[in-house]
This record gives structure tokens, sequence and C-alpha cells, in this order.
């Protein structure tokens, strides 16, 4: 998995405690005159002005001093790792570290809780720190290759697959008793990636720099970082396996018949997952035979804006 949220910048003073997570340790500076212990890294204590301070690996154990359930993202970036479960940890040496918990269900938290520190090593150049309950599952390091079990599950193994209802194509009022208001259950996630991004604007000729260069997208860009083509997002729609318990059948040929309405209301950056859902909207019998409109919707996982709104006309002759 490419990453794709900020990371943090070492200065000469962090750089120790940057290194230390890279180590898989916690490393904290402790005045050595009169034995404080500092968090964030500076240059002098702030309890007692002395400049003499020594990094000193601690255990990382500490309580859940506060924290929040983020609902909508902080970053556009964050979209795909809702809810963002942001926290202030005491440490046992009495400092307080901003992180994000892992490895927890939301309504689990209680202030006071006993915290264990995780090695977060997915951006790859630098080493990241979270905390997890002591007593949780949760693996001490996370990779690319482990599965963070707060995050949303794989795709369970497949079941005995239900038979579909079969419906006529020109039996229209079973079909009209398809419409509804309400939409389907979530289809599988898939991953948007850089790579995926580039490949499509190489083919469709459109290279804008807000799609294919991430540095002048974080500089420039207006939302952080580089984000899909809304007709990429939209094709990927052939990916999603909609959860859909009929089946029309009968037909001669179907034809994709175009949208009705298509639009792109919110960005999907670029290393988040999108799924979808659908709805049918309509039935009605054409000259050519019978047409039918499935509202497509398409979200960055954890998102309740679409990305895609697609009204998609089907066409069974």
């Amino acid at each position: 998995m490419s990453w794709n949220k900020p990371l943090p910048h070492a200065t000469p003073i962090s750089a120790p405690y940057w290194e230390g997570l890279k180590a898989h340790e916690v490393r904290l500076q402790q005045c050595e005159d009169h034995g404080h212990w500092l968090f964030f890294p500076r240059s002098h204590c702030p309890t007692c002005g002395s400049r003499r301070l020594a990094w000193r690996q601690v255990s990382g154990l500490g309580t859940l001093y506060t924290f929040t359930v983020a609902r909508v993202p902080t970053l556009p970036e964050f979209s795909d790792e809702m809810p963002q479960l942001l926290a202030v940890v005491e440490l046992d040496e009495g400092v307080h570290i901003n992180t994000t918990l892992v490895g927890v269900d939301p309504a689990q938290l209680a202030v006071g809780m006993r915290l264990r520190p995780v090695f977060d090593e997915r951006p790859g150049v630098a080493t990241l720190l979270r905390y997890t309950p002591v007593d949780s599952a949760h693996p001490d390091v996370m990779t690319d290759a482990t599965a963070d079990v707060q995050a949303p599950a794989a795709e369970p193994a497949p079941q005995a697959v239900a038979s579909k209802r079969q419906i006529g194509h020109k039996d229209l009022e079973a079909l009209r008793g398809l419409v509804s208001e309400q939409y389907s259950g979530w289809s599988n996630a898939v991953q948007v990636t850089q790579d995926m991004i580039n490949q499509f604007a190489a083919l469709s000729g459109d290279d804008y720099w807000i799609h294919t260069d991430p540095e002048r997208a974080k500089r420039d860009g207006p939302f952080g970082g580089t984000i899909a083509h809304g007709a990429l997002v939209q094709v990927l729609a052939s990916r999603l396996a909609m959860p859909m318990d009929f089946e029309v059948v009968g037909f001669g040929n179907i034809v994709n018949y175009g949208s009705d309405r298509l639009r792109f209301p919110s960005p999907v950056p670029a290393g988040c997952r999108i799924h979808g859902r659908y709805r049918i909207k309509s039935v009605e019998a054409v000259k050519s035979g019978t047409q039918l409109t499935m509202e497509i919707n398409i979200h960055v996982v954890g998102q309740d804006r679409p990305s895609v709104i697609n009204d998609l006309v089907m066409l069974y002759m």
C-alpha cells in the first residue's frame, strides 16, 4: 500500500525521538539536574531551565488521558480510516503524547485505561507511534502485511450464495417492485493507488498535475495531495460487486444506454479505498425494450458524502 498521509519531519532536536521509534523504542528526554521528564523534544527543561538533557529509553506504557472519536476526516487523506480515534496518552513518566488508538472498539474506550505502544512502519520512511489497550491482540508492530483490527475487515470468505430472484425483462410489475428510496448494502472495497491514477492518466491523456504530481499537489493543490480522476472512479464501479439479490433474465441483449445524471461531489485522494451501493430508481417500457435506471453511489470508505453519483441507464432488449 502506498502511504498517502502527512509525515513528520525530524529536526536536530527531535531526531533521537524518531530514531528511537524506528528501533521500536520510545525515547524521552530527561533533565539531568532535577530528573524532570520532557515531551515534546526541547533544547532546555521547561521546569528548571537546565540545558543538561539526556535521551533515555522508557517502556512507553501509559494511561488514556483523554480521547475523541472523529467521524469527519481531519484531512481528506484520512477518509479511509474512519472513525479516527484521536487520543492523549499520559505515559508513566508523567508526560503527555498526542497519538491515535488502534485495535480497539470505540465503544470500549475509557479514560484511565492502560495502553501500550504500537510502532507503525507502514509509511516506510518513518515509524509512527500508535497506542492500543495493554490486553489487545493487536501486534506491537504494524506493517503493510499487518491488519489493524480496528480497520475495516478484509473481505470475508465466500459463503454459500443464496439463489437470486430471477425476474423476466418484460415483467414490468416485478421490476417496478425493485424501485426504492433505500440503498443496498455496501460492495467490496477497492484501493485507488497513485499507480492506478498514473495509468489512467497515460491512457486518457489527462495528466493534469493535480492527479499525477504528488509533490506539487501537496504544495499547491486544494486537497493536500493528488486525487483520482472522477472518470476513473466511475469506471472502477465495475470492480465493485454490488450485493444484488435479483437477476434480470430472458433478454436477448443488454445495452449500457448512458447516464441520466453523472456527478463527482467529493474527491478521492490517492491511496484511499472506495466502495459502492445502489438503488433501482425507475423502470419503464420503451419502444426497443425495458429501460431500468440504477443510481450508483461510490464513496471513499468512511465518508458519508459520495464521490460519484451515476444514474446508469440500462436497456434490456
